[in-house]
């Protein structure tokens, strides 16, 4: 069984507005194969959900106190991690050009009307599979040229380590950066963003639990229950690391080991 095996569409919600949220939420339980995983009252709120959940797809007012919706998709963006597809839900339309500038996926009127939603969830879909269409441009994950790498450069002060990539244990975003632990050493990689370091190793091995995790699937020592039905993993480093794993992921995960 393939990890990448498509699974239910997980959603969070976002907006002031309780009556909103709920109206929202109700209009999305006709939809079988979405859930919604989280909710958040403004977009302080959202950062941390979304950082925890790691959603497929966000659903997001604009007009919030504190900090507002174009805001938040903003401040995601800069954190150099692999985004939700983001749905802007609003009652107004004068948002609709910085929506495009960002990137949303998707623009929705308030009230939301049912048959309209429904394209919405299915294009969501297809983007999720990695097939979506827009603008005539196809939405796919990373960019794989030839065969995967068998080395990758580590920065460990002054050197440049090249270290096998079975020995890589995890990767992570660190203060905007992406580091890499392995066998011993651990340090700077030069790579951008995991999704670009993802992109040279075998899918089959190194596995992407979380937004801002890629682990190797070889060098997981446990498995262990965490809250809002997730996992946590104990990787097999010196320090015995733990690496959560988003609520999404999760489900791929206990159907791989059969949990």
């Amino acid at each position: 069984m393939s990890l990448r095996a498509t699974a239910s569409l997980t959603v969070v919600l976002v907006d002031d507005e309780r009556l909103a949220r709920e109206e929202l939420e109700f209009l999305l339980r006709d939809f079988i194969d979405v859930e919604v995983v989280g909710v958040a009252e403004n977009g302080v709120q959202a950062l941390e959900v979304i950082e925890t959940i790691d959603p497929d797809v966000v659903f997001l007012d604009v007009q919030m106190p504190g900090l507002d919706g174009l805001e938040l998709i903003r401040r995601i963006q800069e954190r150099k991690v692999r985004l939700p597809f983001f749905v802007l839900a609003t009652a107004y339309d004068q948002y609709a050009l910085e929506a495009f500038r960002l990137e949303a996926m998707d623009y929705l009127l308030k009230p939301i009307e049912k048959d309209r939603l429904g394209l919405t969830i299915e294009r969501a879909k297809r983007y999720v599979a990695g097939s979506g269409v827009g603008d005539g441009e196809e939405e796919a994950g990373p960019a794989r040229v030839g065969s995967p790498k068998s080395k990758v450069v580590v920065k460990a002060g002054s050197r440049n380590l090249l270290v096998d990539t079975s020995e890589v244990v995890y990767a992570k975003i660190e203060d905007g950066l992406i580091r890499i632990v392995a066998s011993g050493v651990s340090g700077e990689s030069s790579y951008k963003t995991i999704d670009e370091l993802q992109g040279d190793l075998d899918p089959e091995v190194f596995w992407r639990v979380h937004r801002g995790y890629l682990v190797n699937l070889n060098r997981i020592r446990e498995v262990n229950p965490w809250f809002h039905s997730s996992l946590m993993l104990k990787m097999d480093d010196e320090k015995g690391t733990e690496v959560p794993v988003s609520r999404a992921q999760a489900k791929k995960l206990r159907a791989f080991l059969k949990l």
